[in-house]
């Protein structure tokens, strides 16, 4: 069944093409798919175009393919084209000439795109919670090792004083400003399409804001060529997020991995959480951070796979969107599954609390030095110019004691105020009006 079948047969070789992985992207939304036409059949009997008996029996049998969805039974037949199509089939078996009358006001252009901002806000939902328990782990981390001095670099040369606490706070507070943008592209994906059609609206009184409100939407896309235009500006907006969340995750696997090595000793997994060598028997390798990295880093090419398959389209739709999905949807899952792995590594990481005993981090003290100078009345070039004459004649003897206390230095980690700016990020998603409607689509009396 193809929803715009007309009763010519098309070519197979042109149809498996065009086709291509839509059907195995489309198990993905299929929920969704339901959810829209759930609210769809609402504002279509508003308006006049549906009894009260075809809403009621609609509805029933949507909210049955939306169970058999969520239990994994459900499944695109040969020869439905995709997931809208089978819908549409399973709901015309079931109760004939009523079932056709779903498409009514639609086009699969609108139906499309709502399916991928469904689908997305609930992913986005799912990547905040763990994104955020990822955070509390890094605190957690940063305030049981505040005091514990490790070496600051800079151009990967021995630079200053800092600590582990200073260095796993870090990561938390940048997940925070990632957070922060994903946040953004939360807002602009919360925006309802549906009633645009295939770009340019409908001739139906259509009721787009019942809809938006019945879905759960902040909003809509107002002008119906611009809800259009959003298929694939919407993918690499959130894209851009993703890759901002993958890309403090790979730095961190960065630093994972050149601090675990011997030459570093600063951190260690333990030994299940390593793995080893085919011919080096003393290996213990942290392939687990090495492919961390590499996933993060796949992950971050994301806005540049959908942008360059984006960036010479004009207004209106083509079928070059179709292939985004490809990239897309599957992201959603593989930043999840690094989160999930990146949350547990950390969590049992272990710091060496004796690296600065070492002679070699001898002169990492020297700023703290000049500073000592200069709260002694010395200008601070003077006080510059004598420790470095010390250095180099190998008479400097350091103070090694650090008192830090300036706002989100070694003695002053800000934890609580880093804590709460990620509460109010995460709160102000607004996750429970979305949440709140998709319920009542499920379960509520129409």
């Amino acid at each position: 069944m193809k929803l715009w079948d007309k009763g010519t047969e098309i070519n197979k070789l042109i149809e498996t093409f065009t086709i291509g992985r839509d059907t195995e992207m489309d198990y993905f939304l299929a929920q969704y798919d339901v959810l829209g036409s759930l609210a769809h059949i609402q504002m279509l009997k508003s308006i006049g175009l549906l009894s009260k008996e075809e809403l009621n029996s609609l509805t029933k049998e949507l909210r049955l393919i939306y169970i058999e969805i969520k239990g994994g039974s459900f499944t695109i037949e040969a020869g439905s084209e995709d997931v809208h199509s089978q819908i549409e089939l399973m709901l015309t078996r079931k109760l004939g000439d009523t079932g056709k009358k779903i498409h009514s006001g639609r086009s699969r252009n609108d139906q499309v795109l709502l399916d991928l901002k469904l689908f997305a806000r609930e992913e986005i939902r799912a990547i905040v919670e763990q994104v955020n328990d990822l955070f509390n782990i890094l605190l957690t981390q940063s305030e049981k090792n505040k005091d514990i001095l490790m070496p600051g670099y800079t151009h990967l040369q021995v630079a200053m004083p800092s600590s582990f606490g200073l260095w796993f706070g870090a990561y938390a507070e940048s997940l925070a400003d990632d957070l922060l943008l994903l946040q953004a592209a939360y807002r602009i994906t919360d925006q309802n399409p549906l009633g645009s059609g295939a770009g340019y609206g409908s001739s139906f009184p259509l009721d787009r804001q019942m809809t938006t409100d019945l879905l759960g939407f902040e909003s809509m896309n107002y002008n119906v060529i611009y809800a259009q235009m959003g298929r694939g500006k919407i993918e690499k907006i959130i894209a851009f997020a993703l890759a901002s969340i993958a890309s403090t995750l790979s730095k961190l696997a960065y630093d994972v991995c050149l601090f675990m090595s011997q030459n570093f000793n600063f951190i260690a997994l333990p030994e299940e959480l390593t793995t080893g060598s085919s011919i080096m028997p003393h290996k213990k390798n942290p392939d687990v951070f090495e492919l961390l990295r590499s996933h993060c880093n796949r992950i971050q090419s994301l806005p540049n796979q959908i942008l360059v398959m984006t960036n010479n389209l004009p207004s209106g739709y083509f079928r070059d969107l179709q292939l985004i999905k490809e990239a897309f949807v599957p992201s959603f899952h593989d930043l999840k599954n690094c989160l999930s792995i990146t949350s547990f590594a950390i969590s049992h990481l272990k710091v060496n609390e004796k690296i600065m005993e070492d002679i070699r981090y001898e002169n990492i003290y020297s700023v703290e030095e000049v500073n000592t100078l200069v709260l002694q009345g010395v200008p601070f070039r003077e006080a510059y110019r004598k420790i470095g004459e010390s250095i180099n004649s190998a008479t400097f003897h350091p103070n090694k004691k650090i008192n830090h206390t300036h706002q989100g230095s070694i003695g002053n980690l800000c934890h609580p105020q880093v804590k709460q700016r990620m509460e109010q990020i995460i709160t102000s998603f607004n996750f429970k009006q979305a949440k709140g409607a998709i319920e009542n689509l499920l379960n509520g009396k129409i």
